[in-house]
């Protein structure tokens, strides 16, 4: 099941298969080319699957603005290019942030919803003052310094490798995986942090989502604990679910690309775009 490389305006994506749309988005600090084995499995069952490169990672736009509402227009633009009205979204980290923005923005055209290691924002903030969640969220604060790009981006991005492996500590990427990923965000620097100061100059008003989603999340996260993933119903209005997934890290969906598909499809065949 391959994947292929092509311009959608101001977005470079992957893109495969042929079926009903799930629009796959990455996180922080990745791109899409670490998802695709998880993204043919979901093209091997049937959905055509496009996976963008986030605005401000090369080689797609690196042009702000860098706040969520502009980052969720692009996913509803995406899709509006591809000629769908209506489409399934996955996001990971920064991926799944965007895609509840996206459910919130637009329900009508979001069919259901798979979200990977980010609870809903407004579990994930009150996390902060009820749990440990604010030291596990150090570099957050680290990316508001005047110096953090240059602190990032030192020793061959020795930060961001500190960060995979700490947030998924049973992972360790292959060299050619690394030296990919490497490439793409040292290209893209510093754009991949600027989204943490959007967020701080600008929050959003984090609103309830009524498309049917479901959320999971590893067991070993080392980004995102447990605790934030509590007392997330009042902001969902639509269908929801939450699952624990044992012996997986943060990039869960690298780590077992099978266990975390099969997953998300038992959850996209439940609620299947209108024919």
């Amino acid at each position: 099941m391959s994947l292929t490389t092509e311009r959608i305006g101001d977005l470079q994506v992957l893109r495969g298969g042929a079926g009903p749309l799930v629009i796959a988005l990455h996180g922080f600090p990745d791109h899409p080319p670490t998802m695709a084995p998880f993204l043919e499995r979901l093209i091997a069952a049937g959905h055509e699957v496009v996976a963008p490169w986030l605005r401000g990672y090369a080689p797609s736009t690196r042009e702000g603005p860098f706040d969520v509402h502009t980052l969720a227009a692009d996913v509803l633009a995406l899709a509006n290019a591809l000629g769908h009205d209506r489409f399934s979204l996955v996001g990971h980290d920064w991926g799944a942030i965007i895609a509840y923005v996206a459910c919130a923005a637009a329900p009508e055209r979001v069919t259901s919803a798979v979200t990977m290691a980010v609870p809903h924002p407004r579990a994930f903030l009150r996390s902060l003052v009820r749990s440990t969640q604010l030291a596990r969220s150090w570099y957050m604060l680290l990316f508001q310094l005047p110096g953090a790009p240059a602190l990032a981006r030192a020793g061959d991005l020795a930060l961001i490798d500190l960060l995979w492996r700490r947030w998924s500590p049973d992972l360790r990427l292959d060299a050619a995986t690394r030296r990919e990923l490497h490439a793409c965000l040292a290209a893209s620097w510093p754009a991949p942090i600027l989204y943490y100061r959007a967020m701080a100059r600008r929050p959003p008003r984090w609103r309830r989502v009524a498309t049917p989603l479901l959320h999971l999340h590893g067991a070993n996260d080392g980004c995102i604990g447990l605790a934030a993933c509590r007392d997330q119903d009042a902001s969902f209005t639509g269908p929801f679910a939450s699952e624990i997934l044992p012996d997986l890290g943060h990039f869960l969906h690298v780590e077992d690309p099978g266990r975390v598909a099969s997953r998300a499809l038992a959850w996209l065949r439940q609620f299947p775009p209108p024919p």
